[in-house]
């Protein structure tokens, strides 16, 4: 690799090279005996709609470290539609966060509902295993400024939490 291509690998990227979207239709072997999604084949979506995101932006390898908390707001029945749409919040040196924000809909209603939310990260990797520096995070608009912001205060949280429960077990 020559000095060109590896700039092109480092240079700050904005946040809309990050973004991805997939769609999912629900089918009956998603869903619980009530044909109502899945909660875990939510989360493994999630995880997919995020790495997808971190692997745009990092242009490598990327493993999940961790994912917040997870509410589903509204069921999600055997037929619809879930749309996943993600992106770059905030870089952190070797670890990024992802927003990933799901919505379901209902195209024979026309109905569009917002499912879940969660916040994942994302520690970029080698084919090696080991970590790697990944080019900062340009936020351009308004919200994309709020969510790197956030992002800041949501890692602060995690840390804490992470030293208590390390604290527990002590």
């Amino acid at each position: 690799m020559n000095d060109n291509d590896r700039s092109k690998l480092t240079r700050s990227r904005p946040v809309r090279e990050s973004i991805s979207e997939m769609t999912e239709i629900v089918l009956p072997n998603d869903a619980n005996p009530l044909n109502a999604l899945l909660g875990g084949r939510l989360m493994h979506w999630i995880d997919l709609a995020g790495a997808m995101a971190a692997h745009r932006h990092s242009r490598t390898y990327v493993v999940t470290a961790s994912i917040d908390h997870l509410d589903f707001l509204v069921p999600v029945r055997v037929g619809d539609f879930v749309i996943l749409r993600s992106s770059v919040n905030r870089v952190f040196r070797t670890s990024m966060e992802v927003g990933v924000k799901v919505w379901v809909e209902n195209y024979r209603s026309d109905q569009h509902l917002h499912v879940s939310s969660a916040y994942l990260t994302f520690v970029a990797i080698d084919a090696a295993g080991n970590k790697v520096v990944v080019p900062p995070v340009v936020p351009e608009t308004e919200e994309e400024q709020r969510r790197y912001e956030g992002a800041a205060r949501r890692r602060e949280i995690r840390r804490a939490e992470r030293a208590r429960r390390m604290e527990v077990r002590a």
